[in-house]
């Protein structure tokens, strides 16, 4: 059975369909996927054994440059990918009507989430079969039971697996080391400089290696004002997302803040803490084995606001706390 997954991005939402692949290939033998992502997030789906093709499009890029899109043929060529493989069932995992619209270039039946289920209630029109999944619950589950009754077989119990081979990603390192993920797109979600540059202080002391990364300009000077003058506190140099990858599948823990990058930890059975101030975790947390979650408990906390700040009742000893715990639990496993 070949069947054409659509699931463009985020960068956590990619990350949360990898268990419904794994899901299904243990409860039909032989099926294979085709995998619709945005282009900046296509190695991820590569690594799941399930996926054969990875087709990447570039829906953020085009909506910048639509006529420069349709003049050198990239969309042209990107629906005629569509059309070049017999599959047997699409599934639109996403629930939004730019998703949606790409089903219509595949000649297949089109799987989706019915309208009370769907982020976007009219994405549901694209679809010739529709599920209801109930919202009230972590996104990685909804995906799960979306696929369930697409493939039509028994929603597995348990903690939903990734299918991901940790050990074959992880680069090889002189000493164990910590991943400080301090990097995220809302202003509000940043935990306070000057708290990371403690807590790095504090786990140095302590013998650990702290290590940093970046993916622009501005999270690079974050974390070179982190690392100054901490001995075993390092920036580490531009990565792309494979590199990145490696490097937290080789760390021993990650402190994140909600970001893509917290979820990708999880994704590879890397102990972690997140941190949440405005966010809450309940329906998009980081999603896996030895995840803990501290959120703020200040009266604006879980607010959902990008614009309001509020971390207020998670400070470094709390962190610190948790994270030494963590860090002696996994010893003892």
């Amino acid at each position: 059975m070949r069947v054409l997954l659509i699931k463009t991005s985020s960068l956590g939402d990619v990350v949360h369909t990898l268990p419904a692949l794994t899901d299904a290939v243990r409860a039909i033998p032989g099926i294979q996927f085709d995998w619709v992502v945005e282009e900046g997030f296509a190695e991820i789906p590569a690594w799941h054994p399930a996926v054969a093709q990875v087709i990447p499009v570039a829906i953020r890029r085009w909506r910048k440059r639509l006529w420069q899109t349709l003049k050198n043929g990239e969309w042209t060529r990107f629906k005629q990918r569509l059309g070049e493989t017999r599959y047997d069932l699409v599934i639109d995992a996403q629930g939004l009507l730019k998703s949606a619209w790409l089903t219509r270039y595949v000649n297949a039946p089109i799987a989706g989430l019915d309208r009370d289920s769907a982020r976007e209630p009219l994405a549901s029109r694209f679809y010739d079969r529709r599920y209801a999944v109930p919202r009230e619950q972590h996104a990685l589950e909804r995906t799960r039971q979306l696929f369930a009754q697409a493939l039509g077989y028994a929603l597995p119990t348990g903690l939903g697996d990734y299918g991901l081979n940790r050990a074959q990603l992880a680069a090889a390192h002189a000493q164990p080391y910590l991943l400080f993920l301090h990097g995220t797109t809302w202003a509000s979600k940043h935990w306070p400089e000057a708290n990371w540059r403690e807590l790095a202080a504090q786990m140095s002391a302590q013998g650990w290696a702290v290590r940093l990364p970046w993916g622009n300009e501005a999270e690079k000077a974050r974390a070179e004002r982190i690392a100054e003058g901490i001995e075993n506190a390092a920036v580490l140099p531009r990565l792309n997302l494979a590199g990145v990858a490696k490097v937290i599948a080789g760390a021993s823990a990650c402190v994140a803040v909600d970001t893509g990058l917290g979820h990708l930890a999880a994704a590879l059975d890397v102990p972690s803490i997140s941190l949440y101030g405005p966010t809450l975790p309940g329906r998009v947390g980081a999603y896996g084995r030895s995840q803990i979650h501290l959120c703020a408990t200040g009266p604006n906390a879980g607010s959902g606001d990008r614009h309001q700040f509020c971390f207020e009742g998670l400070d470094v000893e709390r962190v610190a706390t948790e994270l030494q715990a963590l860090l002696l639990a996994e010893e003892t496993v």
